[in-house]
């Protein structure tokens, strides 16, 4: 297990990063008075020289890890619905179980794993969890059976517990994402209240992108799968082509056209996320992470946009190891 390398902090305060950070949150409530404070959740990771991040796996493990890196966050211990992002973390777990001989890669859960994060397939991730967890949805069940059918569904959530992790505290990874909601076992799980639904902070998603991104997550070649089919184009063609794409309207949306992207993002009714790694000729690679809550953020197209906007401005002030 490649993945379980470190259990320190992920990032070191900064003063720098401290007052930009501010100050990018304070614009945006500023350009966006509608927007609470409690409705934004941002973690801002800096990479400064060497670089130890996006290397092919050139780093090992503890060479990797004794790498410090800068960081910024605001509320980045909250506990929000993730919507799509949690893909991510089922992503990850489909490469330890492969790698632990767990599951077989099979061309139909190759197609899926590929349109879970490629377009954010909500189908396609209802066969990984399924494969994942050997459960699978339908009605619902006696208590007997249930119980068991219930321990099976957090395995995911054993796993990434069991890295030890102080991000990884709190969260919840048990539960498939749906178009228009869940229905009999599926809706008995979730619980009266939707108390049991999935529940990530930003904190934790950058833990999670940044061991990808560094070569580090299950394994070397596993990761760079993975930033494979993170990878976003920023081409307006392409965009065009594809309205539902995780780029307008999210982080994307705020990036110049120079930019490479390798992100996930999250939109349901009430929530608008996105999770990114960026890189931008003439600036030190950066990780961003951003939750927004609320009905109103959820169909703000340019709020997301605007933050990345702001952050793209800050990093052209920040010097290496400043």
């Amino acid at each position: 297990m490649v993945f379980q390398a470190s259990n320190h902090d992920i990032f070191q305060t900064n003063e720098q990063l401290e007052i930009l950070g501010k100050g990018v949150v304070e614009a945006c409530h500023g350009a966006f008075p509608g927007l609470a404070p409690d409705q934004l959740a941002i973690t801002w990771l800096v990479y400064d020289p060497p670089i130890s991040v996006n290397t092919g796996g050139a780093l090992t493990p503890e060479e990797f890890w004794s790498y410090p890196v800068r960081g910024f966050a605001y509320r980045g211990i909250e506990r929000i619905y993730p919507a799509s992002v949690v893909k991510l973390f089922y992503l990850v777990a489909l490469y330890e179980w492969l790698e632990k001989g767990m599951v077989t890669l099979s061309p139909e859960l190759e197609r899926a794993t590929h349109d879970m994060i490629v377009d954010s397939s909500n189908d396609a991730t209802s066969l990984v969890v399924d494969i994942l967890t050997g459960t699978t949805s339908g009605p619902e069940i006696p208590p007997g059976p249930f119980e068991t059918w219930k321990a099976q569904r957090n395995l995911v959530n054993r796993y990434f517990h069991s890295l030890n992790w102080a991000e990884f505290k709190g969260i919840n990874a048990n539960q498939k994402t749906w178009c228009d909601g869940a229905y009999g076992r599926e809706r008995a799980f979730l619980g009266a209240i939707m108390e049991n639904r999935n529940v990530l902070t930003t904190n934790a998603t950058a833990r999670l992108l940044h061991s990808i991104i560094g070569g580090v997550s299950v394994t070397s070649g596993a990761s760079q799968a993975m930033l494979k089919l993170m990878h976003r184009s920023l081409d307006p063609a392409e965009l065009a082509e594809d309205p539902e794409n995780q780029v307008t309207g999210f982080l994307g949306g705020g990036l110049p056209q120079t930019a490479q992207l390798w992100s996930k993002a999250g939109l349901m009714s009430r929530v608008r996320h996105d999770a990114a790694y960026i890189e931008i000729p003439g600036l030190l690679p950066y990780l961003l992470v951003v939750f927004t809550e609320g009905k109103a953020q959820s169909k703000n197209e340019e709020l997301l946009p605007f933050v990345s906007k702001r952050f793209v401005e800050v990093m052209k002030t920040i010097s290496a190891g400043v």
